[in-house]
């Protein structure tokens, strides 16, 4: 019904995946309109790695299909995006002389070009390569080069690599959907496109996106990315400590985690213990548990995973030292104390990441952390895709349209 004016985001998660289908309307000042959405359960992907390929096809069948139930529309290609514990990042410069004096975009080109065919990476697919800063000559930090007279131009890039054997194991089941991938978006670059500013990235910030088995981590400053990491550990770590040190079923632990635990354990004596009846979770469960204890497993995993992030953010001096503050997406943020306890640990200001604003749509699902990799991988499609000489993204029609769909469902 729509025809080619069809883009279709799918992001692949640990315990979700996620399909956007959205068109673009050039007769109506190139708005985008989203035509369906649709969650699945993903349980058959861990840390990027397919454990059952059939049943890893059938969740993304149906998370396909039930979009394109919704839009009418059935989708022949998409933008994937995911997270993966084989991501590595790595930074490699180069520096390429200049003909006639100017600058030109093939000159950039050029330069990345060098900058990724200069590194060894045995058994790794490049998936992206992003520029750091340029150098004009002996100007640093240059942000766009394009049109400045120089003799050589050096370019610093990340390079963003994954496991070969994990790519292709992905690209295969998309594809045995009957699905083409047009481009591959990592989550590290997703999700802070869709939930931080300009500003933020021009002060210094740090994304820290909490999935279901890893966390990703990505720094701006001064409005350009200068570091990115994965640790192998997520929320699903939290929710298996809590079936082991409570003895339950990790469904049980799951709802235990997301309705129960607390996480402000900094005046315990204060703290208002309760048992909880495990049989009002699941009739097949028996006794009761205190919140308590509860609350100090959970609490101790999320203190380790926020030590591993200032870890990482030490290897680039930017512990506890980005004015813009912490940005944290991914649904089990939203935990009750969440915010506080990472604002503690990470000693850095910290909010939780959105796609819009939650007081213009304060009753629209999609002003929620879990979309934000879906939302971000339609925006660097727009940016870095093939489609991007076409049309440049109307965010408010693009959001307005998102807004309908999502008062329509229930997930």
């Amino acid at each position: 019904m729509w025809g080619s004016n069809t883009i279709t985001t799918i992001d692949i998660g640990s315990s979700k995946i996620r399909t956007i289908i959205w068109y673009f309307d050039n007769e109506q000042e190139q708005d985008f309109h989203v035509l369906g959405v649709w969650i699945a359960e993903s349980n058959a992907i861990r840390k990027g790695n397919i454990l059952d390929m059939e049943e890893f096809k059938n969740n993304l069948d149906k998370s396909l299909e039930e979009a394109e139930r919704m839009a009418g529309e059935q989708v022949a290609w998409a933008y994937i995006s995911f997270n993966s514990s084989s991501y590595e990042v790595i930074k490699n410069k180069w520096v390429i002389a200049i003909s006639g004096w100017e600058i030109h975009e093939d000159d950039i080109d050029r330069a990345l070009d060098m900058a990724k065919n200069g590194v060894d990476l045995p058994n790794r697919d490049i998936l992206k390569v992003i520029p750091e800063n340029f150098i004009v000559d002996a100007e640093e930090w240059v942000k766009n080069p394009i049109g400045m007279s120089a003799r050589k131009l050096e370019v610093i890039a990340n390079i963003f690599s994954m496991n070969s054997n994990v790519l292709n194991n992905i690209k295969k089941a998309v594809s045995d959907i009957g699905i083409e991938i047009f481009d591959i978006y990592p989550n590290l670059l997703s999700a802070p496109e869709a939930v931080l500013s300009k500003r933020q990235k021009e002060l210094g910030v740090v994304n820290i996106d909490l999935g279901a088995s890893t966390t990703g981590i990505t720094v701006y400053e001064e409005g350009n990315l200068i570091f990115s990491s994965v640790i192998p550990i997520g929320a699903d770590n939290v929710t298996n400590d809590i079936a082991l040190g409570l003895r339950t079923s990790t469904g049980v632990a799951e709802k235990l985690k997301l309705e129960f635990a607390e996480l402000n354990l900094e005046n315990i004596d204060n703290f208002s213990d309760t048992e909880i009846n495990l049989a009002d979770l699941n009739l097949g469960e028996e006794g009761t548990v205190s919140k308590l204890y509860l609350s100090q497993i959970v609490t101790a995993r999320y203190n380790e995973i926020f030590q591993f992030v200032r870890s990482e953010l030490k290897t680039v001096w930017k512990d506890g030292m980005l004015p813009e503050w912490a940005v944290c997406v991914w649904g089990w943020v939203k935990m009750t104390w969440f915010v506080e306890l990472a604002k503690s640990e990470l000693r850095l200001p910290t909010f939780i990441g959105l796609p819009v604003s939650k007081d213009e749509f304060a009753d629209a699902s999609i002003s929620d952390p879990v979309f934000s990799s879906a939302i971000g991988t339609m925006i660097l499609s727009n940016k870095y895709g093939a489609s991007s000489k076409v049309f440049s993204l109307n965010i408010g029609g693009f959001f307005d349209s998102i807004v309908n769909i999502f008062k329509k469902l229930k997930f």
